[in-house]
């Protein structure tokens, strides 16, 4: 087993609903994953069976190559996670909601409570007491907590939630720094589509408790549908005229021209030029390619694929 988080037939279900659904997925040291799926997809149960928070109805799960159960407590002091919304003690300040999660983890580092208070932009906030933070600045003292004792593993539930663009950014950074140059292995769910796309070095997709496509970062490109979108002053004669050069084309539901041939969309300007030749310029010419909603969309079977 090589696999820093492993599942097997993780499957859980609830009298008649099924939960999750004979999901198996591994993720290797170092590795960002992101668990991609809709409200109800079974995200949150898959993350609470992997903190063995809930026990599986069959299957099982693997941290650090040992099998996750009640038993096993040593386990959970080289992880750190936070689930749904972070949970704080809410009439104790940033600081002192801190130094518990400090002293029950047992640490030894004294600056470490200053380091990550810096780190995650709380010192301004560390007097407040945590029922007055805003809901950006809660889910940052939750990401404190799950990284104050360095986790090797890290699994967090929607760690966005709340903050504006800049914390977006400014958490991913924080991630992409502790899997690549410390290592840590991150489990990381997200609705944030285009933010996964940009962090996760594999993503897997969940829908109706089934992980029904799992795909490296470095491929998502290949798999993104791509298209060529054209426009000119009578795109009906302009549908002739790239027939007569054996490109197909389509009209959009707006009545732009599409092509789907991969030798158009890589070279347009080929079309441009058949175009310009015919006595018919175009008014647009725009490869456009898929974003990861989009994909995601299509994946699970959903309207939302690039419409016009």
């Amino acid at each position: 087993m090589t696999e820093t988080i492993l599942t097997t037939k993780l499957t859980k279900k609830y009298k008649s609903t099924l939960a999750v659904n004979n999901v198996t997925l591994g993720v290797n040291k170092g590795e960002i994953y992101g668990f991609l799926g809709l409200n109800g997809a079974g995200k949150t149960t898959t993350i609470r069976m992997l903190l063995g928070m809930i026990r599986p109805t069959s299957g099982a799960c693997y941290i650090d190559g040992t099998k996750v159960s009640y038993k096993e407590n040593k386990l959970w002091e080289s992880v750190g996670y936070m689930v749904e919304a972070p949970a704080s003690y809410p009439e104790l300040t940033v600081q002192e909601n801190l130094e518990l999660t400090y002293r029950l983890r047992q640490l030894k580092d004294k600056n470490a409570i200053l380091k990550i208070m810096d780190q995650l932009e709380l010192t301004t906030y560390k007097h407040k007491k945590a029922k007055h933070l805003s809901l950006g600045n809660g889910q940052r003292l939750g990401i404190a907590k799950a990284i104050l004792h360095q986790p090797k593993i890290l699994i967090l539930d929607e760690p966005a939630n709340g903050l504006d663009p800049a914390g977006i950014v400014e958490i991913r950074e924080l991630l992409q720094n502790l899997a690549n140059n410390n290592g840590t292995t991150i489990f990381i769910s997200s609705h944030i589509l285009s933010e996964i796309s940009k962090l996760a070095s594999k993503i897997g997709i969940i829908h109706n408790g089934s992980l029904i496509r799992e795909v490296a970062s470095h491929e998502l490109d290949r798999l993104l549908l791509k298209r060529l979108l054209i426009n000119s002053r009578n795109n009906r004669l302009t549908k002739e005229i790239l027939a007569k050069g054996n490109y197909h084309s389509s009209f959009t539901t707006s009545g732009i021209l599409e092509i789907n041939n991969p030798k158009a969309i890589t070279h347009p300007e080929k079309i441009a030029e058949m175009m310009v030749t015919a006595g018919m310029p175009p008014s647009m010419l725009l490869v456009e390619e898929e974003d990861l909603e989009s994909f995601f969309l299509r994946t699970i079977g959903m309207k939302g694929a690039n419409e016009q």
